[in-house]
């Protein structure tokens, strides 16, 4: 006889996973919605954090849950405990997920106003793997951006280990007005990081999914950022609850895929682009980080992995190349001083890499907009019919 089998706390998420919260449609799990998980012998109890308790809307949802949950195997017995909103929650307005995928720099539709009113466009920054330089080619491209007149945020969403208070040099905490965090500035740069909320020595890693998710809403809802011409979210490398949660609570302009030119790294950062084609977030093109160095004595260039490597992946992956950082350990010595290379640096081969980046990706946000649809010619019927005729 087999043994029964014993629910986990992953198998109660995925199972609440499939039950949607009606206003915004999006599920209880990703929202963070559900806590205190208990599991004993068989039996599942956990709150439920959506109110007024006892209202007929959140009988219904509890009822879901319990039908949801009970399908575990294992599971003997399901109480949901109604615990109200969470603290400090606040309505979230969402996006519909359009049918095709929208051009860069096109306004998705909205089910309601932004959690992020004032910015005009959001650019994620994301890799498949760690390890690629995803956080250096973010500040840099942030702060080159901010040196050609652009009004530009910073946000890092990288909570398992947010690095951007260290490579901008700032360890302040933000200060509060009318209930929202006013993010700190930083070489022209408006910042706001968890690392700026939490001691250095947390645990981070520890995060659950919810958890992620929940963190990443409520940064981009309570941040005061003001007027911005481009807000960049340094993501957390892969493809989790960190890149959903953008993607299913704000308009993202586009996206910017950091790798590194080994095959390995195009592999997987392929997964990465085929994430954001799936959430509708249209690909602004690929950035090939330490691709090769020039030795300062000699001036001969070498690649560190394949040569070409990464232009020759954005071909295969269809999506455009944005250029191509040669490494140098300088730029590595400017991110732990808190000074991006563009400013450290400015004249150096790596801050000219990283400001034709930027251009490039400004001036595809900037193509996207000024294109305007194609306008019927009104006499065109009227002509048609006359040369039948």
């Amino acid at each position: 006889m087999s043994e029964a089998a014993t629910p986990t706390q992953t198998d109660v998420l995925r199972a609440l996973s499939s039950v949607n919260e009606p206003q915004t449609g999006r599920d209880l799990v990703t929202l963070g919605l559900v806590s205190e998980i208990k599991i004993c012998e068989g039996n599942v109890a956990f709150q439920l954090h959506v109110g007024p308790p006892g209202s007929p809307e959140v009988g219904q949802l509890a009822a879901a849950c319990r039908s949801a949950v009970a399908q575990v195997p294992g599971v003997t017995r399901v109480e949901v405990r109604p615990a109200g909103p969470p603290p400090g929650a606040r309505p979230v307005a969402t996006q519909q997920v359009p049918a095709a995928p929208p051009r860069p720099g096109a306004a998705p539709p909205s089910a309601g106003p932004s959690i992020v009113p004032g910015v005009r466009h959001i650019i994620a920054v994301g890799s498949g793997k760690g390890g690629v330089g995803k956080s250096t080619v973010a500040v840099n491209l942030a702060v080159a951006l901010a040196m050609d007149g652009h009004q530009v945020g910073l946000l890092d969403a990288d909570v398992y280990g947010p690095s951007i208070p260290t490579m901008m040099g700032i360890r302040d905490q933000p200060g509060t007005s009318n209930g929202k965090l006013q993010p700190l500035t930083r070489h022209g740069v408006k910042l706001m990081s968890l690392g700026f909320l939490m001691p250095d020595d947390t645990a981070h890693v520890i995060w659950r999914g919810p958890m992620v998710g929940s963190a990443v809403r409520q940064m981009l809802a309570d941040c005061d950022c003001g007027e911005l011409d481009y807000l960049l979210v340094d993501l957390p490398p892969g493809t989790g609850d960190a890149q959903l949660t953008l993607a299913q609570s704000v308009p993202i302009t586009g996206a910017v895929v950091v790798m590194t030119s080994q095959d390995v790294a195009v592999n997987i950062a392929s997964k990465a682009i085929g994430m954001f084609r799936k959430l509708n977030v249209p690909i602004l093109g690929v950035v090939g980080n330490m691709d090769s160095f020039v030795c300062p004595c000699c001036n001969t260039q070498t690649a560190i992995f394949t040569r070409g490597g990464s232009e020759a992946g954005a071909q295969r992956m269809d999506v455009p190349f944005l250029g191509s950082i040669p490494l140098d350990p300088a730029t590595v010595e400017h991110g732990d001083h808190g000074i991006p290379t563009v400013m450290a640096a400015p004249s150096s081969p790596q801050a000219d890499a990283f400001r034709a980046v930027a251009r490039s990706v400004s001036a595809a946000i900037e193509a996207a907009d000024s294109a305007e649809p194609e306008k019927p010619n009104p006499l065109a019927g009227l002509l048609g019919r006359f040369q039948k005729s």
